[in-house]
């Protein structure tokens, strides 16, 4: 029995409507007939991947634009790949140099795997460059890194509290967390004591 071409289709964000349109109308013309799409960050939970996922059975591909709409990285690529070849399903993915790779193959299978460790390899060299830029910067004291929020804001929180304001108002008012409110009335504690 031949199954269906289900699409599943992300952007990081709201702000990218057209990129998820964009991926939309490359799913259904290459024959989806089932689409998931969502707007998350991939590294929030993808209830409309996982939703995909169960949707598929034997026989169907999973189809996406590019791998990084899909995964993480190499490993979560990989073990999204074994998930749906437990259920005997593919993976295709279109924008590949203008191919397409689908792992109902074994040779597609391997180049999925070299470009996505291929992928991940080079955000690893990205990231020890900007590590080393970093680096560099803060020995040549050019590098103040961020301020943190809630010390900026440490002198309101005190105040809006010794005028008697409860913890959740002080949160929204000043925009910063329920713990880094603590933190601020918790240091002038200890400041006090010393």
């Amino acid at each position: 029995m031949a199954g269906i071409l289900v699409g599943y289709s992300r952007t990081s964000g709201s702000d990218q409507q057209a990129g998820l349109e964009a991926q939309e109308r490359d799913l259904k013309a290459a024959g989806v007939e089932k689409l998931f799409s969502e707007q998350v960050s991939s590294v929030g939970r993808r209830e409309r991947l996982e939703a995909a996922i169960d949707f598929c059975r034997e026989g169907d591909t999973l189809t996406v634009t590019r791998p990084d709409r899909l995964s993480r990285g190499v490993a979560d690529l990989l073990s999204i790949i074994e998930r749906l070849e437990k259920k005997g399903v593919a993976l295709r993915i279109l924008s590949f140099g203008g191919g397409v790779l689908d792992t109902s193959n074994a040779t597609s299978r391997l180049i999925m795997t070299v470009l996505a460790a291929t992928a991940s390899w080079e955000r690893a060299v990205m990231l020890e460059r900007q590590r080393e830029g970093v680096m560099k910067a803060k020995l040549e004291g050019k590098y103040k890194g961020r301020a943190p929020t809630a010390r900026r804001q440490a002198e309101a929180v005190r105040a809006l509290h010794a005028e008697g304001a409860k913890v959740a108002d002080i949160v929204r008012q000043v925009g910063i967390s329920r713990a880094s409110v603590y933190r601020c009335l918790n240091s002038a504690v200890t400041s006090a004591k010393f």
